[in-house]
């Protein structure tokens, strides 16, 4: 696996943080090699960027969002890995969530931004399966969320 810290550096992003759990849960599950991340939501400037995509947001500020949340994952999966990127073995699959309008049916344009930047920092690896589903709201009025599966080697 190529260095992602240098990847994300390339692209001009800088690894967040990784996002505490908002409520009862752990943000990553290892299991028989596998990585099941909840979902993530998009941070601008440490706030959660809301909004519903085809009332108040438009399909390219979606994209972004999904790229933030994607971003996000890759905090998760750092962390779950202590850093050792070789565990990385493929992104398995992707959901991804959009708070959308009833008439707004651009789901999969809006999910392309997580799935284009893990094909970006992980290359073939990066390569998954995807849901792409439009839903009436998300927590904290987020615009998308993504949650992953990853599979990774033993530690």
């Amino acid at each position: 696996m190529s260095d992602v810290i240098a990847k994300l550096a390339e692209l001009g992003l800088e690894l967040p943080k990784p996002a505490a759990p908002v409520a009862a849960y752990v943000p990553v599950v290892e299991q028989g090699g596998l990585l099941h991340i909840s979902g993530q939501l998009p941070f601008r400037d440490g706030q959660v960027v809301t909004g519903r995509l085809g009332a108040d947001m438009d399909e390219a500020t979606g994209y972004d969002a999904a790229r933030r949340c994607a971003l996000m994952l890759v905090a998760q999966i750092g962390n779950a890995v202590g850093g050792d990127w070789s565990r990385v073995e493929k992104i398995v699959k992707l959901g991804v969530f959009v708070n959308s309008d009833p008439g707004f049916t651009a789901q999969p344009k809006v999910a392309n931004g997580a799935s284009e930047l893990m094909e970006s920092v992980f290359g073939e690896a990066g390569r998954h399966a995807r849901s792409a589903v439009g839903v009436a709201v998300l927590p904290l009025g987020a615009a998308v969320e993504v949650d992953a599966v990853v599979a990774v080697k033993p530690a």
